[in-house]
């Protein structure tokens, strides 16, 4: 027989800062060497490996092989969405540079969260897709002003809209190979920076790989998980969503 679950246990893995960084660099869902992530997380090789262990042990990571050389990811879109939650409870850090101010601002900006669009990005092109009707608030789920009790429901607050077919095929985004997986087509993220929804699921997953694809979006080099959208990108937003004046 088993008891409740032990929360503390697991929470006590992010209370290391180091290893967070090392959570927070895979947080687009790429896999990336160990060498990487302890230039990120600023850990020896022996430092990163011991912290791998415990996420891995903990059925946060997962570890995958390529000839020679191991490569860690997390282990799937829970870990991601457990680390955005986390950040919506957590104070700010100080920024004491420029380039901890570059970096903070582009995140804020535009970045993915495991493999889906957030950020002020995220958060404006699920507004423009309930605003244009590919998107429809669900019955009884929707957040009311200054109710924090609503606020959690962040899995299935929208259903699909009557434009979804419309919209999403102007955005180049096949909703029935969307839909075809095990993966649930509509889940929904409270942004940390915005306070606001970002679409996730699979159909979240579809649009960022739609963004990449047609070089709407670029990832950056000073940040990891942060996004550029582009100026083919802008024009895009502009011509099928209706957003205007996104930075590029």
């Amino acid at each position: 027989m088993e008891g409740d679950a032990d929360i503390a246990r697991t929470a006590a893995l992010f209370a290391d800062p180091a290893r967070v960084r090392v959570l927070l660099a895979l947080g687009d869902g790429r896999a990336l060497a160990a060498s990487v992530l302890a230039a990120e997380a600023r850990l020896s090789a022996q430092g990163v490996s011991a912290h791998l262990a415990k996420l891995r042990a903990a059925g946060l990571v997962v570890a995958e092989k390529s000839g020679r050389h191991r490569f860690y990811r997390l282990a799937g879109p829970d870990p991601a969405e457990l680390l955005e939650t986390l950040a919506r409870f957590s104070p700010s850090q100080p920024v004491t540079s420029l380039r901890e101010g570059t970096r903070a601002e582009a995140l804020r900006t535009a970045r993915t969260c495991y493999d889906h669009l957030a950020g002020r990005l995220g958060v404006a092109v699920t507004a423009a897709l309930l605003a244009r009707g590919a998107l429809a608030g669900a019955p009884d789920t929707r957040r009311r002003a200054g109710d924090r009790i609503s606020a959690p429901l962040r899995e299935h607050p929208y259903t699909l809209g009557p434009a979804a077919e419309p919209v999403f095929d102007a955005l180049g985004v096949d909703l029935t190979a969307a839909s075809s997986g095990r993966r649930p087509l509509l889940k929904f993220c409270l942004d940390w920076s915005e306070q606001r929804h970002h679409l996730a699921g699979a159909l979240g997953a579809a649009v960022a790989t739609r963004f990449r694809d047609a070089g709407w979006v670029r990832r950056r080099a000073d940040a990891h998980r942060a996004l550029r959208l582009t100026p083919a990108g802008a024009r895009a937003l502009e011509t099928h969503l209706g957003l205007a004046g996104l930075a590029a």
